[in-house]
């Protein structure tokens, strides 16, 4: 008996394995491409690169990435926000073959640790991240993204304005409604029939420019920069030394966000598929972007946030947003289309998506019944809290630490250190 025969989960209204029918899966799929559209895009816009190969990396990416798991895990990759500080600097010395070797060094960090972890396996995990930990590492996850979605539901070009503000708040709204009052499979793409809402009424509020989209050609290759035959192999020491630290943080993020989907798929996937299957995913990811032009990628939250609404977790449906990725990649049109989504429009689909991340760290810390009447565990939560929605961030050089990672660093390291009970509790 296969596992997917052993275990289903119920309230999945598509789980893991199971295949929607095709009309259900073109749309199920495009609203995942919807969903992480826009912070792909971004990345390369903010360090110079051409969007369409990081769209097209990022579909790559996530195809690899559920070859590597088995196809267990519905996680969508994405380009990477971690390095954007290190890439900028780099394109600006050396431009994009220093970029591409420090994403293949990161990747390569992610194979080589999961070849120690499935060497020695993964047992340590359940010890450094109880629930006291994880929960508020999930909670951390969602809320440490509310600023971004403030900023893209009020800000345009940093000022203050109010006609976004209102796109914003109708799209919740809107989203609201259709993930609380829809049946059947409508209420399976809530965040698709909101971004949908939400855009005709941006264009009725004036804000949506569709310039780029008019110019935009049918048909483009991605703007790949490959080694070996756009330009030659040479050695950029200050790349591997800039980014391949940096893996380690972006490995605290990726687990927590295992941690979320554990959570919402009722599975352990540092069991099974296993971490050393999910951290290969993610660093072949990074190499073969690496190699084509784009920047290293990582796991996407707002996917997740669209898991957790929609209560599909198929795979299939994971498979097929990549699989539009790479298509649109050579449609400029498309492409287009999608990036003249104003921000407003996703920074209110963020409002939910970001909330139900961070209520899945509450949910972990209910269902197993928590007791902040201890010391430790109030001390634990209260500092990892803080420490990561406050956007606290350790600096040395080039090199930074995420106020996640660092979260998550406090949380393990109070975990390991503080006894079970206060002295005054004894």
């Amino acid at each position: 008996m296969s596992e997917k025969e052993v275990f289903r989960n119920k309230d999945a209204l598509l789980d893991i394995n199971d295949k929607p029918s095709f009309p259900h899966w073109l749309v199920l799929s495009i609203q995942h491409l919807f969903t992480m559209f826009g912070a792909t895009v971004l990345v390369p816009l903010l360090i110079g690169l051409n969007p369409s190969i990081a769209l097209f990396c990022s579909g790559v990416g996530t195809i690899v990435y559920l070859l590597c798991t088995k196809a267990k895990i519905p996680a969508y990759l994405g380009s990477s926000f971690a390095f954007i500080m290190t890439m900028q600097v780099l394109m600006k010395n050396y431009g994009y073959p220093a970029v591409g070797q420090g994403a293949i060094a990161a990747g390569l960090v992610y194979v080589i640790v999961s070849l120690i972890v499935g060497k020695f396996g993964s047992s340590w995990v359940d010890k450094l991240l109880p629930p006291v930990v994880v929960g508020p590492i999930i909670i951390v996850i969602g809320l440490s993204l509310a600023t971004t979605a403030a900023n893209d539901a009020m800000l345009n070009n940093s000022n203050y304005d109010l006609k976004f503000f209102s796109v914003a708040i109708f799209t919740l709204l809107l989203t609201i409604g259709f993930n609380i009052f829809l049946r059947g499979f409508p209420s399976m793409i809530p965040v698709l029939l909101g971004i949908i809402g939400g855009y005709i009424f941006a264009v009725m509020m004036g804000i949506v420019d569709f310039t780029a989209v008019a110019k935009a050609k049918w048909f483009t290759l991605p703007a790949f920069d490959v080694m070996f035959i756009n330009y030659d192999f040479k050695w950029y020491p200050a790349a591997i030394l800039g980014m391949a630290p940096i893996a380690f943080v972006t490995m605290t993020e990726h687990m927590g966000h295992i941690m979320v989907l554990n959570k919402l798929t009722k599975r352990n996937f540092f069991k099974d598929p296993g971490l050393n299957r999910t951290l290969l995913g993610d660093g072949f990811s990074s190499i073969i972007a690496g190699f084509a032009g784009g920047p290293p990628t990582t796991s996407y939250g707002e996917n997740i946030g669209v898991l957790a609404m929609s209560k599909v977790h198929s795979v299939w449906v994971i498979g097929g947003a990549a699989f539009f990725a790479i298509v649109f990649s050579f449609c400029g049109k498309i492409s287009a289309l999608i990036q003249s989504i104003p921000s407003p429009v996703i920074g209110g689909i963020s409002f939910l998506l970001f909330g139900m991340i961070a209520s899945n760290g509450l949910q972990i810390l209910v269902d197993n019944k928590v007791n902040y009447a201890l010391k430790r565990n109030l001390v634990i939560t209260s500092v990892i809290l803080v420490v990561g929605v406050g956007g606290t961030y350790l600096q040395l050089g080039n090199f930074q630490l995420t106020s996640i990672a660092l979260a998550t660093i406090f949380g393990i390291g109070l975990n390991l250190i503080l006894p079970k009970y206060a002295f005054s509790e004894r």
